[in-house]
Parts: structure tokens; sequence; C-alpha cells
């Protein structure tokens, strides 16, 4: 599997410079696109986690961004004459529970205890993009793709029980990742 996007920095769009309209509670909601390719023929369900690493240092914890379980590969659409036979367009976040209700998005670490900003669901439960406070932050999107949906995962899930099902899913997952920057 290979995963790609049109940029290496997050535009403003989707992180910390997005306008009004693209932000709920002062949080960037707004998911950036990007293209899945080389996918496993046997793959018909697709997982993903979006992850801060350089947040370590700042919270002392690897900031979740967005994590996605069992949206099945069937309900996105294919333009065979596109170089990118699937596209995640922008938006998919929100777009997500009214286009394909059977894909579950997982909590956000805006969802933390520890952080205790955020308890409304359209963000803690969606994307919640790039706003690096000290200096600019590399995130690492990571997708995998199995031939059956991940047992146990309900909407809300958190990330942890999303690795738990991708170890026990009694297949190799195929998988690939991007890393782009967010500027700060």
């Amino acid at each position: 599997m290979k995963i790609s996007a049109d940029f290496t920095i997050v535009p403003d769009d989707f992180a910390k410079a997005a306008a009004p309209e693209y932000r709920n509670g002062g949080v960037p909601v707004v998911s950036f696109p990007f293209y899945i390719d080389e996918l496993n023929p046997e793959v018909r369900y697709l997982h993903w986690e979006l992850v801060d690493p350089d947040s370590i240092p700042v919270c002392g914890f690897e900031w979740i961004h967005w994590s996605v379980a069992n949206l099945p590969v069937d309900a996105l659409m294919y333009d065979f004459n596109d170089s990118h036979a699937l596209a995640i367009p922008p938006d998919f976040s929100r777009q997500l529970p009214a286009m394909i209700p059977e894909a579950v998005q997982g909590r956000n670490s805006s969802a933390s205890k520890f952080v205790g900003r955020e308890n409304d669901p359209a963000v803690i439960m969606r994307y919640n993009g790039p706003q690096p406070p000290d200096k600019d932050h590399e995130y690492y999107l990571h997708v995998w793709g199995t031939a059956k949906p991940l047992p146990g995962l309900n909407q809300g899930f958190w990330l942890n029980e999303l690795l738990r099902a991708l170890r026990n899913c009694g297949e190799t997952p195929d998988q690939g990742g991007i890393f782009v920057t967010g500027k700060a």
C-alpha cells in the first residue's frame, strides 16, 4: 500500500491557520485529502491513525489527531482513469458519519482527561487538525487494510483499541504511511 498527498506541509485550511468556518470550538476540523494506491486486492476495509510524535516533549504523550476503523473500500469512489484510484476527499471526517455509517471514528487527544478542553463529539471524535504550539511538527498518517472488519470497535473507540484489534485480526494487514509537516 502506498499513501500520498498533494503536499508535504499541511495546507492552512486543514491546520492551525484554518479560517473560522473550518473550525469548531477553535479547533481545525476539516480533514485533509490523501490517496491510497497499490492496495492489496484482498483488502476490503481501511483503518488509520494520524498522530503527532513531536508533541511528546510538549504535552508528555503522542497527540492523536484522527483515527478511523472499518471503512469499506467498496464504499469509496474509484476513478480508474485517475493515477490515484482511491482518494480520501477533503472534509471526509465530518462527512463520514452520513456517507458511510458503518465506519467509525475514534477519540482524538482532545478527549483526554489530562487535556480537559472539550467534550463535543464533533470535536473529540473527528479529525483534529495540526496546531503545533512550539515549532513545526511532523505528523504521521498510518493506514492499514484488512480483508474483514475489525470487531468490537464502536464510535468513539480509543486508539489502543484499534491497534489491539489490528494485532488480533488473524491476518497481516496491508499498510502504508506518510509524514506531513504542520507549521507552528
